[in-house]
């Protein structure tokens, strides 16, 4: 049997509601977990925003965009809050619109905190 990486447990623990599992929004959580390139990534809920980073312990990589849930609307922002990529009306919408906006070389996330070893070392 092969074991779960961490992003595998945290999207499973997300997805299931899990107790000890970080709460979103859970057609964000879905919408984005459909996306294969998303799924690669650490999924991070906070403050009514789905987050995801290319690694999985703070400090995080927070170079990528994300996605806020509204009252009738899901807003996808670049890293850091840097500009509005879009604002769309479903979670499959914002999910991809983040997909379109990743770095070509991004995921699948690596265990542990930013930067990654070989940038770190350098």
């Amino acid at each position: 049997m092969v074991e779960e990486t961490v992003v595998e447990k945290t999207w499973r623990g997300m997805l299931e509601g899990h107790p000890m599992a970080r709460r979103g929004d859970p057609e964000v959580i879905e919408a984005a977990y459909a996306e294969p390139r998303l799924r690669v990534l650490f999924p991070f809920p906070s403050h009514g925003a789905l987050s995801f980073h290319r690694n999985t312990r703070f400090p995080w990589s927070g170079d990528l965009p994300f996605i806020a849930s509204g009252l009738q609307s899901y807003t996808v922002y670049g890293p850091r809050y840097l500009g509005v990529l879009g604002e769309v009306l479903t979670p499959q919408e914002a999910a991809a619109l983040v997909v379109a906006h990743l770095p070509r070389d991004c995921g699948p996330a690596f265990d542990g905190p930013w930067p990654p070893p070989e940038i770190s070392a350098g």
